[in-house]
């Protein structure tokens, strides 16, 4: 968006083509949408688009371009991320786009978006733009040889204790030994706490680090300043309701009222939390950054816990 090749405004359409025709399923009926997608229903999750879900059409259908890209990634011929968002463009919507916030997997195919207009696959844009010229040489979407011994196992709760559970989620393979080709948008990179950290004080910092300008300020201004209408908030709060007092906009919760939060949090606090648990907060106000890192499946088990401790550090201001 700073150097003029991505227009958060243009419909996704102008950049993959196959999204030019949309269909959204209606108490079972298949009807053509009467809205395009737009490069910001990506970033706010109101284009419809689901993750796999069992209890709509287009969840079950997102279900099964998953199950594929599982089955193939270990073949020959594994589905690439272009791949990827080709198919998504035949699932079903769950609405018409920008009606809903609905999260999904918007940000997904956002990877291919970034392909398209880079020119290069979206794990070379990272690294060449955020990952070596920070210094995050402990983040990618796979784990060298070397690293492997560093790599945490994933675990979960079950009537014996804790037990490992080795799972392909969202088409991310558990061994991180090759290159994958679907690189996400969303979700399967390998990092370290102090990896994030520098990015996290990237952002805090208004889009630099260690001398060096990454993002512009008005940029960071845009990227946590929240996107969806009033009207789209409660549909944020069904799916988690201790976000009370948040929006959300450019794939991250960003605090609009501090009156209404279920934590010690600030007007302009944002981050994002992880399937696994994973944590992270910036406090612009305060200059203050959170992370917090855990491999527990489902990250409603670890979330009162992070709640807990962001009160705690919070605390300690004076």
């Amino acid at each position: 968006m700073e150097i003029g090749k991505l227009d958060a405004g243009a419909l996704l359409s102008d950049y993959l083509p196959e999204y030019e025709k949309s269909y959204v399923n209606l108490n079972g009926e298949r009807v053509k949408a009467q809205k395009c997608i737009t490069i910001s229903d990506l970033l706010n999750m109101t284009s419809g688009i689901p993750y796999p879900d069992d209890t709509t059409e287009g969840g079950r259908q997102s279900g099964a371009v998953f199950r594929e890209i599982e089955q193939r990634m270990n073949s020959d011929n594994p589905i690439s991320t272009a791949e990827f968002a080709r198919k998504m463009s035949a699932v079903d919507l769950c609405f018409e786009p920008g009606e809903k916030f609905m999260y999904g997997a918007s940000a997904d195919i956002l990877g291919a978006v970034i392909e398209k207009v880079s020119g290069m696959s979206f794990r070379d844009y990272l690294i060449s733009n955020f990952f070596e010229p920070l210094g995050m040489s402990d983040t990618d979407f796979y784990v060298p040889q070397n690293k492997a011994n560093r790599l945490a196992k994933v675990y979960d709760y079950s009537e014996k204790g804790l037990h490992e559970v080795r799972t392909n989620h969202l088409g991310l393979k558990y061994e991180r030994d090759v290159i994958p080709a679907f690189q996400s948008g969303g979700a399967g990179l390998c990092s370290t706490l102090d990896d994030y950290a520098k990015f996290a004080g990237m952002l805090m910092n208004n889009g630099s680090f260690n001398g060096r300008r990454f993002l512009s300020p008005m940029a960071v201004k845009y990227l946590t300043h929240g996107g969806i209408k009033s009207s789209q908030k409660p549909q944020l709060e069904e799916g988690w309701s201790w976000l009370r007092g948040y929006t959300y906009g450019n794939l991250m919760r960003v605090c609009d009222d501090e009156s209404m939060t279920t934590l010690f949090a600030s007007k302009g606090e944002y981050g994002w939390s992880g399937w696994l648990g994973s944590f992270f907060s910036n406090e612009p106000a305060h200059g203050i950054t959170l992370l917090f890192g855990t491999q527990q499946a489902g990250v409603g088990k670890t979330r009162t816990l992070v709640r807990k401790l962001k009160n705690i550090v919070m605390s300690e201001l004076t």
